[in-house]
């Protein structure tokens, strides 16, 4: 009774609960594209994130952190999900690409949209109680697939716009999405800051094409290049564009007084790319154009070193992502976690901080990493299928060790993380047992799931290889 007391003494006096009295609000913010060591917080020494920083500084920072694939859409189907994306058939971007010519046929994605049966993170938090959002890049479908069908309350009111400019409403001056993105959050935790919410924010940098706004490329091209590092000066300024992001939405929480209520996560899809396409970057407004070297030298967008590979492949460079977390009372600023999460725990994380139930059904693969404690030795599973900037793979990770599994040659390549983070040696014969092991795991692992598998391809041609048609229609 006294307890109780006192806590009606405390809402009297400040309105509202503290962190450990009430539910927390969650605001998921997911970057595209953005590499691990694009990152300040994870030693680049070219780009300028002072709002990462701060939210670093404030939490703690994920070293060994992953995407559940090397491209968006499975990844982001993970997340809405909590279980592997080749569960509910998803193994490739939307719409996918073939490339007829290849050595085999790669499976493609069994539907172009995230089925309306999968139970979302979305539709979970709000049956906790939690007001909904959802702002930003979405790219599981379109149509009658969208975040509004998918469990989320309030969405973007222009869906599908434009990310180098894009409006609020409709006949309204053109802004940057990244500024569309942080206006519609803004508005979503004001008005829902008596309440707990569930906030997710999809920004559409760092994406190609590359582009940014005049000033802040500017500022980079005059900026003196860090060692090896490819310091592109417009990609530079669209990770600032996203670090904006961040920033006017930790200062929003703090204007309206919830910040030690209110968890932040920041997360990226997939790897960094590290070749752009044959383009010019795009500006927002208009100024002098850029010089024809400085166009040329801007076609190198990143490099994921020390990380080998790139988006589209299973190497670290491709999976291994930043991941930052504030959590008011559970990690003090500052601190750095080596644990082992992948995009699947997302889902059962956020239920377990919101104090719901996990949607009876569904397989989860994931597990809380929030609210109990991390598990210190479980295996992480990879299913990439498909060609992009590598060959059809699959892979399992089990503490130090990764295994990749070539899908076309059933070659294998086993690497020692701690020792080898570049995963320059291959020591698959030098280590039968862990080998042994690993393998096993991985077969077991991917005849659980029903991964499809790539065939021989009769229409073969060797000359012909890297040859890319896009898929003349979706699948339905």
């Amino acid at each position: 009774m006294i307890h109780k007391f006192l806590m009606m003494v405390l809402v009297l006096f400040t309105g509202r609960l503290t962190f450990a009295q009430q539910r927390p609000n969650i605001i998921f913010i997911l970057a595209d594209d953005l590499g691990w060591a694009d990152l300040p917080a994870y030693g680049n020494r070219f780009n300028e994130t002072p709002n990462l920083d701060r939210l670093a500084g404030q939490g703690a920072l994920f070293t060994n952190a992953y995407a559940a694939a090397p491209v968006c859409t499975p990844t982001r189907a993970s997340i809405m999900s909590g279980e592997y994306p080749v569960r509910i058939g998803f193994m490739d971007y939307i719409p996918g690409q073939l490339r007829p010519y290849e050595e085999v046929i790669v499976p493609r994605n069994r539907t172009q949209y995230l089925p309306r049966e999968v139970i979302t993170v979305g539709e979970a938090m709000k049956q906790a109680g939690y007001r909904t959002g959802y702002f930003g890049r979405w790219n599981l479908g379109d149509s009658s697939y969208l975040p509004a069908n998918q469990g989320f309350e309030e969405t973007d009111p222009g869906r599908g716009a434009n990310r180098r400019a894009m409006s609020s409403h409709p006949g309204a001056k053109k802004l940057r999405s990244s500024d569309v993105i942080s206006n519609l959050s803004e508005a979503f935790i004001e008005k829902n800051k008596d309440r707990p919410f569930f906030l997710f924010v999809g920004s559409y940098d760092v994406h190609t094409p590359i582009n940014a706004d005049s000033a802040l490329i500017t500022k980079y091209l005059s900026k003196p290049k860090a060692a090896g590092y490819t310091s592109n000066a417009v990609y530079a300024a669209m990770i600032e564009h996203i670090d904006q992001v961040v920033g006017r939405i930790m200062d929003k929480v703090s204007e309206e007084g919830i910040a030690d209520n209110t968890l932040i996560i920041f997360f990226s899809d997939n790897g960094g790319l590290k070749t752009g396409y044959q383009i010019p970057p795009m500006l927002v407004s208009k100024n002098q154009p850029l010089t024809r070297e400085d166009t040329l030298r801007l076609k190198e967008i990143t490099t994921n070193a020390p990380l080998r590979g790139e988006k589209g492949n299973l190497y670290e460079g491709g999976i291994r992502v930043p991941l930052i977390v504030k959590y008011p009372g559970k990690w003090k600023g500052g601190t750095q976690l080596d644990d082992v999460v992948n995009s699947i725990d997302f889902f059962p994380s956020f239920v377990g901080v919101a104090g719901g139930k996990l949607p009876a059904g569904p397989v989860f693969d994931g597990v809380d990493i929030l609210t109990k404690p991390i598990p210190k030795k479980r295996p992480v599973f990879w299913h990439y299928p498909v060609y992009h900037h590598g060959v059809p793979g699959s892979a399992v990770r089990l503490g130090k060790w990764k295994l990749i599994k070539n899908l076309v040659d059933s070659s294998y390549e086993l690497y020692d993380l701690e020792k080898d983070l570049s995963e320059t040696s291959n020591v698959v014969s030098r280590h039968p047992a862990e080998f042994a092991k690993l393998s096993v795991l991985l077969d077991k692992w991917l005849k659980r799931v029903n991964a499809p598998m790539p065939v021989p391809n009769p229409d073969f041609d060797e000359s012909r290889r890297g040859k890319i048609r896009r898929p003349s229609e979706r699948i339905k």
